[in-house]
């Protein structure tokens, strides 16, 4: 199984930048670009602080894909 997150979409939603969250989030944007990208899983207190910006239920942030799911 795979960790499939939305935080792209989340983001762009929001108006916000790949810059303005790394630079609020105190990562760097290569961090943000490798997670949308789902190149890279953060950490549990990032996801804790990801889903604290954006005020959102951690279902809809990120989700467990299932290998015969495409």
């Amino acid at each position: 199984m795979k960790v499939v997150n939305h935080i792209r979409d989340i983001r762009l939603k929001n108006g916000i930048t790949q810059v303005k969250m790394a630079e609020d989030l105190k990562i760097t944007r290569q961090t943000v670009n490798a997670i949308e990208k789902n190149k890279y899983n953060p950490s549990l207190e990032l996801a804790l602080k990801l889903i604290a910006y954006f005020n959102v239920p951690i279902e809809e942030m990120f989700h467990l894909k299932g290998d015969d799911e495409e």
